[in-house]
């Protein structure tokens, strides 16, 4: 139980780790990549403006179109009055621009290639006539931002190659993925410190709680026997006795209870050795034996048994489950009708053991399996309970690794226990 407490501590710890660098990456990503975008942009803006109207042809052949003269970036010539703002701008120096400009009538009419190196002037076209195409005015093709400007006489496609930009983002997400996975790593082995931290005290606390009730129950034992032996002799001297009587009672209800206390320590301290045995047959067995309890209480068992379904486990503490279960369905149920089921599931065994009940709310469903918790304190048949069953039952399933779980559905209640069984 405590180690299940263990790793939700560390997964918790790690998995809101894991949530909370995904949206900072996820933050960082967007608003960089927004940013770049609204910088790119005005880049091209400027680059466009640049590009003069007044040294621009309404129409020229094809064959001249790399005659024409244009300012948009270093290189191009004695620069016009703007150019002095252009060189204010850093990052448009050294970046990379390519345009072309078409005609109302849709002729391309001028080309620029920034960098021939990179783009030839066909795939600045090609690029071109998709991004017109495509009827957007801005955005991006790959790493290539784009800006498309209508003139008085044509119209521009601006361009410009944001590689660096998009490989420094890049980096900057894997610099801190990698930061990020070494703090989870960090976190990871200081979370497994931080929760023994965190359940060391409450499992020793359960161990001093378990002992207890073990040295207490075998203390018990000895002033038990002796009340006992002394009512025996008391009897012989003063004959049947109204006293004795009810000393004798209250001795047998002690004597069941630090009985029942015992099972309950050995379970959960799991000292049990075990076999491989047919638990199907064991479950039938302890069926027979409470059929003829249920038909003086004018209740019924009926079963459902998958055969051959084997376990390995110890024979006493199984049949002792299969029996609470039983018995519990007799003190406490409300109708005539009893089931138990055991069938396989994939690689598990479950049984089930259901009867009609009182309505239980969930939070009585979450109370069934503590110890001395009662959820109906009016039954009658209470001097024979203790609310120490169901808490054995669960100590029994939890000591052969498996779930025991309530549930309450149509009038019933349902009492479900799951034995893996993949390696027998």
């Amino acid at each position: 139980m405590f180690n299940k407490t263990k790793r939700k501590i560390v997964f918790t710890v790690v998995l809101s780790l894991f949530v909370l660098m995904a949206i900072t990456l996820s933050t960082i990503y967007v608003s960089n990549r927004l940013a770049i975008r609204r910088e790119n942009e005005g880049l091209l803006r400027i680059y466009a403006e640049q590009y003069g109207s007044d040294d621009m042809p309404a129409e020229q052949e094809p064959d001249k179109r790399r005659e024409l003269k244009f300012y948009g970036g270093p290189g191009d010539g004695e620069p016009p009055e703007k150019k002095e703002h252009m060189r204010d701008e850093p990052r448009f120096r050294l970046s990379t621009f390519y345009s072309a400009a078409y005609s109302k009538s849709g002729e391309v009419i001028a080309v620029r290639n920034g960098n021939s190196e990179l783009q030839s002037e066909e795939s600045i076209l090609n690029l071109a006539g998709s991004i017109i195409k495509s009827g957007k005015t801005s955005g991006s093709k790959g790493n290539i931002y784009y800006l498309v400007s209508e003139k008085e006489d044509y119209t521009l496609v601006s361009m410009m190659d944001g590689t660096i930009g998009d490989r420094n983002q890049e980096m900057l997400i894997k610099e801190m993925a990698v930061i990020g996975s070494a703090a989870m790593v960090v976190l990871f082995i200081i979370s497994i410190f931080i929760a023994r931290r965190i359940v060391s005290p409450l499992e020793e606390n359960d161990r001093r709680q378990k002992r207890f009730v073990s040295d207490a129950g075998h203390e018990l034992k000895t002033p038990i026997a002796v009340i006992s032996a002394n009512s025996e002799l008391l009897k012989r001297e003063l004959g049947d006795n109204e006293w004795l009587s009810n000393i004798d009672y209250e001795n047998q209800r002690m004597s069941e209870l630090v009985k029942q206390l015992l099972l309950l320590s050995r379970a959960e301290n799991g000292e049990i050795p075990k076999e491989k045995l047919d638990f199907s047959r064991l479950s039938d067995g302890e069926c027979l034996v409470f059929e003829s309890l249920a038909f003086e209480k004018g209740r019924r068992i009926e079963t459902e048994i998958e055969p051959g379904i084997t376990l390995d486990g110890n024979p006493g503490q199984l049949k002792q489950l299969v029996s609470i279960l039983l018995d519990n369905a007799l003190s406490h149920g409300t109708g005539e009708e009893i089931r138990l089921t055991l069938r396989r599931e994939k690689h598990s065994a479950v049984l089930t053991v259901s009867n009609e009940a009182q309505e239980l709310g969930a939070d009585q469903l979450d109370h069934l399996f503590d110890r001395f918790y009662r959820a109906d304190e009016a039954r009658g048949d209470s001097n024979s309970h203790y609310g120490l069953g169901l808490s054995i039952a669960k100590a029994v399933a939890q000591a052969h690794g498996g779930q025991i779980h309530s549930s309450y559905k149509d009038g019933r209640v349902f009492f479900t226990v799951c034995f893996n069984t993949k390696r027998n």
